[in-house]
């Protein structure tokens, strides 16, 4: 692959403040793209991870946008194409987990997961589509494992994820030939914020995956590259980033 196979493009990364919307749109930066992240409540980190993706030379915007309002998303998208002149990608990141057992979950709760989860990429998607289909763009996903396989702790975030999942498939016939749409799928990734309860679970999880680890931002961060920079004759894909833990 080219050293900047990205070289003239832009991006934009719902969620690329921290965790690993971050380190995706660092990915991308270093591929050569110039990158817009968005945040809702990460003002200063949002503010390093632009400065974070200026240092690696490419120019960088840092957009307050709520992904489950029409009228937010329509301005990060305004404020993204005015910055670059164009956009190419499109990486729905911007997420909701929770755990919570579905017997006590409340509507509330529910509401509040697939507003971000699933309507927020959907209202992204719809209001990038315009631009995105003059230049042959891309849109990648973040789903999950838990939308592959029941987690009943995480129900409402499962089925949240199961759903974008379905959505990726349609948006690829529904927006096809121009633009390609694919997903990508991770399992248990460390980071450096979980909380007590998430480390315990984090060594179970690694000894029960093939690989003998856990999965990293950068693990995640490498597969959106791949879907960014490969063929754009690949559309319509699930890729599971989870060192081989849905085969257990």
């Amino acid at each position: 692959m080219p050293t900047s196979p990205l070289g003239g493009k832009s991006a934009l990364v719902t969620g690329g403040a921290r965790r690993i919307g971050r380190q995706i749109a660092l990915a991308l930066a270093c591929a050569g793209a110039d990158v817009a992240i968005t945040y809702r409540t990460s003002k200063s980190q949002a503010e390093q991870t632009i400065a974070d993706i200026g240092a690696l030379g490419s120019r960088a915007l840092a957009v307050e946008c709520d992904v489950r309002s029409e009228a937010s998303v329509r301005q990060a998208i305004v404020a993204a194409v005015a910055a670059f002149g164009r956009l190419d990608m499109l990486v729905n990141n911007a997420a909701v987990f929770e755990t919570a057992p579905l017997e006590g979950l409340s509507l509330e709760q529910w509401d509040t997961v697939f507003e971000t989860n699933t309507r927020g990429p959907f209202l992204m998607a719809r209001a990038a589509l315009p631009h995105l289909r003059p230049v042959q763009g891309r849109i990648i996903n973040i789903g999950s494992m838990g939308g592959m396989h029941p987690w009943p702790t995480h129900a409402h975030y499962s089925s949240s994820k199961a759903a974008l999942h379905m959505l990726t498939q349609a948006m690829a016939k529904a927006f096809a030939p121009e633009v390609s749409v694919n997903c990508v799928a991770p399992g248990w990734i460390e980071l450096a914020d979980r909380n007590e309860d998430e480390s315990t679970s984090a060594a179970r999880f690694a000894a029960r995956t093939p690989k003998g680890r856990n999965g990293t931002a950068e693990d995640v961060a490498q597969a959106v590259l791949f879907f960014a920079a490969g063929p754009e004759f690949i559309t319509g894909q699930i890729l599971s980033v989870d060192g081989g833990l849905g085969l257990t």
